[in-house]
């Protein structure tokens, strides 16, 4: 299948556009992290016992949160998840026997509210404090090798212009994704940081296929215009990026609406990375990339001119 034959769009006339709308996201994102303090983060990262129930008769979340305060667990996190009668309990309190004492509480509780048989436990996980702590540390590790190692793959690989516009695109990823994390009041879990660093690699890869078009292009033709050859490039590659990008986010989708509450957080940050990644390697990393060519240039024209001004 061939789309977008013979395609001439100027992609780079819109790159200060392109600057605007990145900043008011970023900015909207780091707003929404630094009024919620943070992300969410999940009792992988924070410690802590976190339950998955369903009730045979539709309840509210006031009453599964009264019932829950009866056995003396307050500040218990409650929020719907799934189904009407689907409900996530997350508990600040872990204990050394892998919840369970948290979870005998919470039943008897939930029992003596709806009666036994009203309800079941779908799911329970209990994460120490220490082990949580730990993840996290690990998490954020896994995440800045990554940027070390992509760094260094494209300095090899190509130059260090490609290097760092690539680096400029990913970390553009990765914290509007963060920002969209936070907006959304998405909980932060472990599935979630897969589902984050699976950006990474998909960011890059696209960045990649437009940069080596662009190395080519440099070697063919010598006398176009840095402008003209990344504008090719990057209409060279659009048919590539759509059918990918399209067909990844069919399956993403399909995941997200039929793959059921479990998988849909993964889906949901999976598509948002696809839409960011296919965006920045087009309007984020080509313009940087530009912008770095230019400056480069300008510095050995001001270089060859000294030794003259000199003499």
């Amino acid at each position: 299948m061939r789309l977008f034959k013979n395609a001439h769009y100027d992609f780079l006339a819109l790159r200060k556009q392109a600057y605007v709308v990145s900043g008011i996201l970023l900015s909207a994102g780091i707003l929404s992290l630094i009024l919620h303090g943070g992300l969410r983060q999940g009792v992988e990262f924070t410690g802590g016992t976190k339950f998955q129930i369903e009730f045979v008769e539709p309840t509210s979340v006031a009453d599964v949160r009264d019932a829950i305060a009866e056995a003396g667990l307050e500040g218990a996190q409650i929020q719907q998840f799934g189904g009407s009668n689907e409900y996530a309990i997350r508990v600040a309190t872990f204990s050394e026997s892998g919840g369970l004492r948290v979870s005998e509480e919470v039943t008897e509780a939930l029992d003596g509210a709806y009666g036994e048989g009203a309800w079941e436990m779908r799911r329970r996980s209990a994460v120490g404090p220490k082990v949580g702590s730990e993840l996290k540390e690990k998490a954020l590790i896994a995440i800045l090798l990554s940027f070390a190692l992509t760094l260094v793959y494209l300095a090899f690989r190509f130059e260090w212009r490609f290097g760092v516009a690539a680096i400029v695109a990913t970390a553009h990823d990765i914290t509007l994704t963060f920002g969209f994390l936070s907006i959304l009041n998405i909980e932060i879990t472990l599935a979630t940081v897969a589902a984050i660093l699976t950006i990474l690699g998909y960011s890059l890869n696209d960045t990649i296929v437009v940069f080596d078009r662009i190395r080519e292009n440099l070697k063919k033709r010598r006398k176009d215009s840095y402008d003209d050859i990344i504008n090719s490039s990057i209409n060279e590659t659009l048919p590539r990026t759509v059918l990918t990008s399209g067909t990844t986010l069919m399956t993403l989708l399909a995941l997200f609406f039929l793959g059921g509450s479990v998988i849909q957080p993964f889906a949901l940050v999976m598509i948002l990375g696809v839409i960011i990644g296919t965006y920045s390697s087009i309007f984020v990393a080509s313009p940087v990339l530009l912008e770095l060519a230019t400056w480069s240039r300008n510095r050995e024209k001001r270089r060859s001119a000294a030794p003259a001004k000199a003499g």
